[in-house]
């Protein structure tokens, strides 16, 4: 493995939020700490990637569980055959429901059999589910949050989580189902969390305020992850210090339009010696 060659995921998409699949690697710009970089790595293949699956399971899910299953049903049934999985559940605490040995069809059934209880331990479960992604099948790796409100039972804290994710080289989505007027302190925050966590890793978080377009959204999702650009370059500066180094990828003028919107990560942990 190339150790010093750095890969970035990027999707694009137009101003319909359909994704833009027809561009080139002359079509990018890629620049670290404001000095341009070679992309010498491109791909728009549909490769295979490692997905954790974090599920809230709290109470106030009771009257959306049905409909969190059909989700992830849909993006089950939209992802790439030899994707590898695993889920995680939490309500009080984050537990491990199904690893990447199982297949979709037996994770669905553990998922049949859930119930929704208790509190919402959210910034465990992404410690958890980032844990578990260390040793990932696939370089590629990535995180699907479906949640309806903000943290009130983690031990760790929104500090620690959003270090932990600059770290992590995982693309993290969430579904946040709030509605549009929210009940709660922990709402309000928990939808400012998840927005923060995402984008800082390329990914995003999208609002659901109608569970009838939950599973839609999971569908889109997952098509997303399988058609994203991956650009690849060593950086000029190089050294192993352990600094946050800043990323931007542009389009370049001949296709660039003011209504397409480029998703990847704002940077990356250089490694340490």
């Amino acid at each position: 493995m190339d150790v010093d060659l750095v890969l970035i995921p990027v999707t694009v998409t137009d101003n319909k939020n359909r994704i833009v699949t027809s561009l080139q690697k002359e079509n990018f710009l890629l620049s670290e700490g404001g000095e341009p970089q070679h992309i010498q790595y491109f791909s728009a293949e549909d490769a295979p990637i490692s997905v954790g699956v974090l599920l809230d399971l709290s109470g106030s899910m009771t009257n959306k569980i049905d409909t969190a299953r059909e989700a992830l049903g849909e993006f089950f049934k939209n992802a790439n055959p030899e994707d590898d999985y695993f889920v995680v559940t939490f309500a009080n605490r984050p537990e491990l429901l199904a690893g990447t040995t199982q297949s979709i069809e037996n994770i669905q059934s553990k998922l049949a059999l859930a119930v929704p209880h208790g509190n919402t331990a959210l910034l465990d479960a992404i410690y958890v589910g980032l844990s578990r992604l260390r040793n990932a099948r696939y370089k590629r790796r990535a995180l699907l949050i479906i949640s309806d409100g903000g943290d009130n039972h983690s031990r760790y804290d929104a500090k620690e989580i959003k270090k932990l994710v600059q770290e992590a080289d995982v693309e993290i989505y969430a579904i946040g189902i709030f509605d549009s007027i929210f009940k709660t302190y922990e709402e309000w925050t928990g939808k400012r969390l998840l927005t923060e966590i995402s984008e800082e890793t390329g990914g995003r978080t999208v609002t659901v305020d109608d569970l009838g377009k939950l599973p839609e959204i999971a569908a889109t999702i997952s098509r997303e992850l399988r058609n994203q650009y991956v650009l690849g370059y060593r950086p000029k500066t190089s050294g192993r210090d352990g600094q946050w180094r800043k990323i931007k990828v542009q389009l370049t003028r001949s296709i660039n339009d003011a209504a397409m919107q480029i998703y990847y990560r704002r940077g990356y942990q250089a490694p340490a010696e």
